[in-house]
């Protein structure tokens, strides 16, 4: 029996016969995501926060930054939920996450001011 052979029946036996079975698991829940609402306390937690903070020259700046930059999350993710094309929405959405970080960084800057 010539290798090509062997392959064959080894292939046939896998397929069965052409037969193919799919199994789909459909979750029993649709996950509901609600961007708008957590985007909108997300901005709402980044102002109380800064709320908080003491106030001197040196943390105006830093402070001025992360709610700059923490309300203009919301402000691009509802500029990416009113775009026209992928394109356009993809852009918006990527700036969303830049300001997301921006703020992580912003708020460890002052988080780190505290501990020394």
């Amino acid at each position: 029996m010539a290798k090509s052979e062997s392959t064959r029946e080894y292939d046939d036996s896998f397929w069965l016969d052409g037969e193919t079975y799919v199994i789909r698991e459909v979750p029993e829940t649709t996950p509901v995501y609600d961007l708008e609402e957590r985007r909108a306390r997300f901005g709402e937690a980044v102002i109380d926060f800064a709320r908080t903070l003491p106030r001197d020259p040196v943390t105006e700046r830093i402070i001025t930054q992360l709610v700059g930059a923490g309300t203009s999350v919301g402000a691009n993710y509802t500029e990416a939920d009113d775009s026209v094309s992928k394109r356009e929405f993809l852009k918006c959405i990527a700036t969303c996450k830049k300001k997301a970080r921006e703020t992580k960084f912003f708020s460890a800057c002052r988080f780190a001011q505290f501990l020394n």
